[in-house]
């Protein structure tokens, strides 16, 4: 796809901030035709060091919390501030997202682009933790790492040359995430699919010289993406069970 709005954002200072392939094309190829309403409270979840969250601000023009566990909510905000964005519509918060603070249908939507496979595998995160935050109507948009099949029972060998068994075991595919979701009581499932952006987005991610993304060229070099995808998840969070 022609990813019109995440050029802007291509130059060095803000590509420095990405961890992993790139989060912001992967947004824009999530959020085509999204039915998030204008004006929407939107969190981002697993937001890093917020240029997810920018983007949603700026490109979007949502209410954005950007919420991680990880990142230093200080540093977020002067790069909030550096990019000129209101105080009131871009707020960064230090959360855990198995134990969000935040009240009960805080948002008209969350959006979570590669952090969800962290803590989204276990049946009940939807139910218990995560919609209880959203309105009832809300959207759910999720772009994660994953498999074009699962492999874990034999591992190529390739992607051992740059993770572990334990560190592949969060990447799954269109299956196992259709059947997770597919638990949820509380959630209509819009969508599961495999994306577009795997080979660009890893292109962006293996041109950083930081030691994760140099790290990764060992498998990607030796071939390990054609094992490799994106998944795109959406969700609608029922008026009522």
């Amino acid at each position: 796809m022609k990813y019109v709005r995440s050029e802007k954002y291509d130059i060095p200072s803000l590509q420095e901030k990405i961890m992993g392939p790139n989060p912001v094309k992967l947004e824009e190829e999530l959020l085509k035709d999204h039915r998030i309403p204008e004006g929407a409270v939107v969190c981002d979840l697993g937001s890093g060091q917020g240029l997810t969250s920018v983007f949603l601000a700026k490109e979007y023009g949502f209410t954005v919390v950007a919420a991680d566990l990880w990142s230093d909510p200080e540093e977020n905000r002067k790069f909030f501030d550096a990019m000129g964005l209101d105080r009131k519509q871009i707020i960064p918060v230090k959360a855990d997202a198995t134990d969000l603070p935040f009240e009960p249908e805080s948002f008209d939507a969350v959006v979570s682009v590669d952090s969800y496979n962290y803590f989204g595998r276990d049946e009940n995160y939807l139910d218990d933790k995560l919609l209880p935050c959203v309105k009832p109507g809300g959207y759910i948009y999720i772009a994660i790492p994953g498999m074009k099949q699962d492999c874990h029972d034999r591992l190529p060998s390739e992607l051992l040359l740059s993770w572990t068994p334990g560190q592949l075991d969060y990447m799954h595919d269109v299956a196992y995430w259709s059947r997770i979701v597919g638990t949820c009581r509380g959630a209509e499932i819009l969508s599961v699919r495999e994306m577009e952006s795997n080979e660009e987005v890893w292109t962006d991610w293996l041109k950083q010289d930081n030691e994760y993304a140099v790290g990764d060229r060992k498998a990607m070099e030796a071939g390990g993406g054609r094992y490799l995808n994106f998944i795109a998840i959406v969700l609608r969070k029922k008026h009522s069970i």
